[in-house]
């Protein structure tokens, strides 16, 4: 076995410039190059051996979250290696694995769609709240235009993106699917004058937008129902779903498309958000089974084609992929700083294990997203319910780099400033 992945290692050293070390257990050491090395492989256990040989890549990785292998130095650049090298792809037996999980936990049934979104986000408020931005904790893909310096601005960035493509106006009423930790609900009722419903399946996310919307008394402007977001019970004048397609699963595509028409009122503008593949791949089995239990890429064509099934036009597609990488490198970068902080709130569950896991996650995807072969991305997609006018919708996109109106609210007498 041990052979064997020595060839594996000599393989992908030869695919890379990036100078690299592998420590074997029992003795012995690789390096792909010359140089100090940007990570270390350190062997701990033979297990690993077999793992890896039956698994690939998946049997690296859990042989790293149970200590069978450590990891020194940079794990960004182990990730990127491993891509580069050609060890992502997927053995007969990880498909066989993948295929099993799909039919086990598939988001079909609303409740097993509200299982898996509990076991991903419902890890806690406090959680989020030390690596996301402060304070809209939006945990999608950022905008970093040209001069922005921080996640924060760059998460403001992109609400003010997505708000400017749908045309938001006051007193319009907006569905956010999906809704998160609320950060669009609260800027786009602060900056635009616009009434949002959010709708969230995680029960625990739904209570702590809750809280905050009565404590900061918005409850006559901002709701948030606890439902999935298959549940298309009203029109609105706009739809925004931000990191929600990627959980519908791949029989439902078509099912979800449809209800985010059903939102729309008829010529109403939407934005749909999402992690797309460019072709026809699988999910990657690791995130399926560590992170997000049930969810699915779907193709870019294959999401426009239901989406003109649906009724809906599509009127801009933007690639945001690069921007994706550089919000995970910040993601990444605050787990890490305060990981300490993160352990204290619960040992038995941000164990060191789940720490592997998460960092795999995301510093992992970062360079998922950076990689200049990858073949998944990050779209958005402005469309309408219909075909638009001239009379409804700019004939230019100027109309997104003008600088902003500011929405001054409309205050009664007797109200408070």
């Amino acid at each position: 076995m041990k052979s064997l992945i020595q060839d594996l290692v000599a393989k992908a050293g030869s695919r890379t410039a990036v100078a690299f070390a592998v420590r074997f257990a029992g003795g012995g050491e690789y390096r792909s190059r010359e140089g100090e090395p940007a990570f270390t492989v350190v062997f701990n256990r033979a297990r690993a051996y077999r793992r890896i040989a039956s698994f690939g890549h998946i049997g690296l990785l859990e042989s790293y979250f149970d200590g069978d292998l450590d990891i020194e130095g940079s794990l960004a650049k182990a990730m990127a290696v491993g891509m580069e090298g050609g060890m992502a792809r997927p053995k007969f037996l990880v498909a066989v694995c993948n295929r099993w999980h799909e039919f086990r936990q598939s988001n079909a049934s609303w409740a097993q769609a509200r299982t898996n979104a509990e076991f991903h986000y419902a890890l806690g408020t406090e959680f989020y709240r030390y690596w996301l931005d402060d304070p809209l904790m939006m945990y999608t893909c950022a905008y970093w235009k040209e001069g922005t310096r921080t996640l924060e601005e760059a998460q403001r960035n992109k609400i003010e993106h997505v708000a400017r493509k749908i045309r938001l106006q006051p007193g319009e009423r907006v569905v956010d699917i999906g809704s998160g930790f609320g950060g669009f609900m609260f800027h786009a009722l602060e900056h635009f004058g616009v009434d949002v419903t959010g709708i969230n399946n995680t029960t625990s996310q739904v209570e702590m937008v809750r809280r905050e919307i009565e404590r900061r008394r918005l409850g006559a402007a901002l709701r948030v129902i606890d439902t999935d977001f298959r549940d298309a019970a009203r029109e609105y004048d706009k739809v925004v779903s931000i990191g929600t397609l990627e959980h519908a699963g791949r029989d439902q595509l078509e099912e979800v498309v449809q209800a985010h028409a059903k939102f729309l009122k008829p010529g109403g503008l939407g934005m749909l958000h999402f992690i797309g593949h460019v072709g026809h791949f699988e999910t990657e089995f690791f995130i399926r089974r560590h992170v997000f239990p049930g969810g699915w890429i779907p193709s870019l064509a294959h999401t426009i084609a239901a989406m003109e099934r649906a009724g809906l036009e599509v009127l801009d597609i933007e690639n945001l992929r690069r921007h994706y990488a550089l919000t995970l490198d910040a993601w990444g970068e605050r787990f890490d700083r305060n990981w300490d902080k993160i352990r204290t709130l619960d040992p038995q569950k941000f164990t060191e294990r789940f720490r592997r896991i998460w960092r795999v996650y995301l510093y992992g995807c970062a360079e998922m997203f950076r990689s200049p072969v990858g073949y998944t991305h990050l779209f958005q997609i402005v469309f309408s319910k219909g075909n638009i006018t001239r009379a409804n919708y700019p004939m230019s996109r100027g109309f997104l780099y003008e600088p902003p109106v500011a929405y001054r609210e409309k205050r009664s007498p007797g109200r408070a400033a």
